[in-house]
C-alpha cells in the first residue's frame, strides 16, 4: 500500500536519511522513538505538508513524491485536533470536504455514518469549546475521515486523554479500522497503545529507521541496543560468548543453544524484567540461569515493583507485584535468588 524508498528531508540542522519502509493495505503500523527522532516529520512528508530532497513515496504502486497534499487520499490528525473555534461539531466535520470534487453533498452520507460510528450525535451544532478532550478527538478524527482518505496519519492521537478517555479511544480506533478499509499510521509513545492496536511498527532513531517488523520482534528481539533499551530490556549487557554460555562478569549464563558458526566474542544479551522469576530457594531443577542476588532498590510502579538486585558484580531488574513482594518478604539488603529461561534470552 505505501512504499517509502531511501527517502531523505533535509530541515537545516534536521534531517531524515535513507527511510525505507513498507506498509500493507488496512494495516495499523505502529511509528515508535525517542523525541526528536522524527516520527512526526516523516508523517507529514507521507502526506506530502514536508518536501523530501530524496527518496519515493508510493500509494498502491502510484508515485505520489511530488503530487499536493489534496490529490494524495491522505488524512493526518494531530495531538492537539486543531479545530476552528469558530465553527460548529458539524461544520468543522465538513470543512475537508469543499476541497474534494464530490463537494458537501457527496459527503452527507460518509458524514451521518462518522458521527454514528465515533459516538458524534446529538454533538453536531456545539462548539469546540464547549467539548471534552475525548468529544474534541472524535470530532478531529471525523473530518480526517469523512474525505474517505486511503491512508490515515494519527500523530500521538491519545496523549493528550486522560487514562480513561485513552482506553475508550483505543477501541473506537480498533472499530475505525476494522470497519472501514483505511490504512491508518500512528506515531505513539504508550508502549501499551502500540501492543493494543498495532500488528507491525518502526522504531526511529535520529532521523533513521533503526528497526522495523512485527512487534513481537521489536520488542523481544531488538536488532540493536537502542531498540534494546528503548522497548524497556532495562537487563541489557555486553558478554563474552563461547558457543552455549556467555560470561557476565563473574555469572556464567547458559544460552541453551549453539552460537552460529564464528558467532563468538563479544556479543550482547538482554532479558525482560518480566521474564525473571524471584524465589527464596534454588530452581536450578526448572532453570539453568538461577543466581543469588541481593536486593538493593525497590521502586513502586504503579500496579507492580521494580525489584533492583545485584549478583556477581552485575545489576539486574525484575518485576513483583505486590502479593509477590510480601510472599517473599522482599526488603533492601535481602538476598534472594532469581532465574530465567534461555529461552527468554536475547542474544544479538
Amino acid at each position: 500500500m505505501i512504499s517509502i524508498e531511501n527517502l531523505h528531508v533535509d530541515l537545516g540542522d534536521f534531517h531524515l536519511v535513507a527511510i525505507d519502509l513498507s506498509i500493507e493495505q488496512n494495516d495499523f503500523f505502529i511509528v515508535m522513538g525517542p523525541s526528536g527522532s522524527g516520527k512526526t516529520i516523516l508523517l507529514e512528508t507521507i502526506a506530502g505538508l514536508v518536501r523530501p530532497t530524496a527518496g519515493r513515496i508510493s500509494i498502491a504502486g502510484v508515485d505520489i513524491t511530488r503530487r499536493p497534499p489534496e490529490k494524495r487520499g491522505i488524512s493526518i490528525v494531530y495531538q492537539d485536533y486543531a479545530l476552528f473555534p469558530h465553527l460548529s461539531v458539524v461544520e468543522n466535520i465538513r470543512y475537508g470536504l469543499r476541497f474534494h470534487k464530490d463537494g458537501v453533498a457527496g459527503g452527507e452520507g460518509r458524514l451521518q455514518e462518522l458521527v454514528e460510528l465515533l459516538n458524534l450525535g446529538g454533538l453536531e451544532q456545539r462548539q469546540p469549546e464547549t467539548l471534552s478532550g475525548g468529544e474534541q478527538q472524535r470530532v478531529a478524527m471525523a473530518r480526517a475521515l469523512v474525505v474517505n482518505p486511503q491512508i490515515l496519519l494519527l500523530d500521538e492521537p491519545l496523549s493528550a486523554l486522560d487514562p480513561r478517555l485513552r482506553e475508550e479511544f483505543r477501541f473506537l480506533l480498533k472499530r475505525l479500522q476494522q470497519n472501514t478499509d483505511v490504512t491508518v499510521v500512528m506515531v505513539t509513545h504508550d508502549f501499551s497503545e502500540a501492543l493494543a492496536l498495532g500488528k507491525r511498527a518502526a522504531v526511529m532513531h535520529d532521523g533513521r529507521i533503526e528497526q522495523s517488523g512485527s512487534l513481537t520482534d521489536i520488542f523481544q528481539r531488538p536488532q540493536s541496543t537502542m531498540v534494546a533499551d528503548f522497548v524497556g530490556m532495562k537487563n541489557l549487557f555486553s558478554v563474552t560468548v563461547d558457543t552455549e554460555s556467555a560470561q557476565l562478569g563473574d555469572l556464567q549464563i547458559y544460552l541453551g543453544r549453539p552460537d552460529e558458526p564464528g558467532g563468538s566474542g563479544q556479543k550482547f544479551i538482554a532479558v525482560r524484567p518480566e521474564d525473571i522469576v524471584l524465589s527464596k530457594e534454588s530452581l536450578h531443577s526448572s532453570m539453568r540461569n538461577c543466581f543469588q542476588g541481593t536486593v538493593r532498590q525497590i521502586m513502586p510502579q504503579g500496579f507492580y515493583y521494580e525489584i533492583y538486585l545485584v549478583s556477581g558484580g552485575t545489576s539486574f531488574c525484575a518485576l513483583a507485584t505486590k502479593g509477590a513482594l510480601l510472599e517473599l518478604d522482599l526488603q533492601e539488603g535481602k538476598d534472594i535468588y532469581f532465574s530465567f529461561k534461555s529461552t527468554a534470552i536475547h542474544l544479538f
